[in-house]
């Protein structure tokens, strides 16, 4: 896949783009249209909504920042898909003030559910702004890999906290609210009535390894990209991922 098709290519967004791709491709087949419409809930700068409409795709992309939105429009208009991309100030659990329920192939919920009181209505709001047989991307941050980095990072009463913390934080000063298992996320989706399609561990290695060495050693960041791809659907992973994502399917 070419960088122009993709997010910028990072190890960050690279598994997920992958797998969002592939999803956004069966839906184009199964709903026989070119051009899927396709929600972004706390999208901001358009990470993933950009390179969605350079697929072709219509995206909405909700977000409460004004500054986030402002950032889209312009990273849209750069990329010749501003007239494919639709910011709209708002949040999942007020999805539906700004939003049509049932309106949207696909839906995109990342880096939401950490920060949101309620991560159940968020994830109903999400399945019910999708149509029939339409596709939910969920992405959020993981415990294990919150439990490992604090441990060798020598921190290991903070690394305790966090596996008996009911939210996963390490402590007062964690900038992250609310952190998942996967089988957490998979039950969030599936009582939302949705199938779980996949379950990928997302920055398993990428979060542990010295910037430097990444930086400096010749074909470090591909060979790190193909060892995550390669780790990212295998159970033994997944506890100590930075990030899960799971995809949930709506059966017809």
């Amino acid at each position: 896949m070419s960088d122009q098709l993709r997010p910028r290519a990072s190890l960050r967004t690279a598994v997920v783009w992958e797998v969002l791709k592939d999803a956004l491709d069966r839906q184009v087949k199964a709903a026989g249209r070119d051009a899927l419409d396709v929600l972004d809930t706390g999208g901001g700068t358009g990470n993933f909504a950009v390179p969605a409409a350079r697929l072709g795709h219509r995206v909405t992309v909700v977000d409460p920042s004004p500054n986030a939105l402002f950032a889209l429009e312009r990273r849209a208009a750069e990329a010749g898909v501003a007239d494919r991309v639709r910011g709209v100030q708002g949040d999942i659990l007020g999805l539906f003030d700004v939003v049509e329920r049932g309106g949207f192939d696909a839906v995109l919920c990342h880096g939401v559910l950490e920060y949101v009181d309620e991560p159940g209505e968020g994830v109903r709001n999400a399945v019910a702004a999708l149509r029939p047989s339409g596709a939910l991307s969920l992405l959020a941050a993981g415990l294990g890999g919150a439990v490992l980095a604090r441990a060798l990072a020598g921190h290991f009463t903070e690394a305790r906290h966090a596996l008996t913390d009911p939210a996963g934080r390490w402590g007062e000063g964690d900038p992250v609210p609310r952190r998942f298992t996967a089988e957490q996320l998979s039950e969030l989706v599936s009582g939302a009535g949705l199938e779980v399609g996949a379950v990928h561990g997302v920055r398993v290695f990428a979060d542990l390894v010295p910037g430097v060495l990444v930086d400096t050693e010749p074909g470090a960041v591909d060979a790190l990209l193909k060892l995550e791809a390669a780790v990212a659907e295998l159970p033994a992973f997944h506890s100590v991922a930075t990030q899960l994502h799971v995809l949930g399917e709506k059966r017809p």
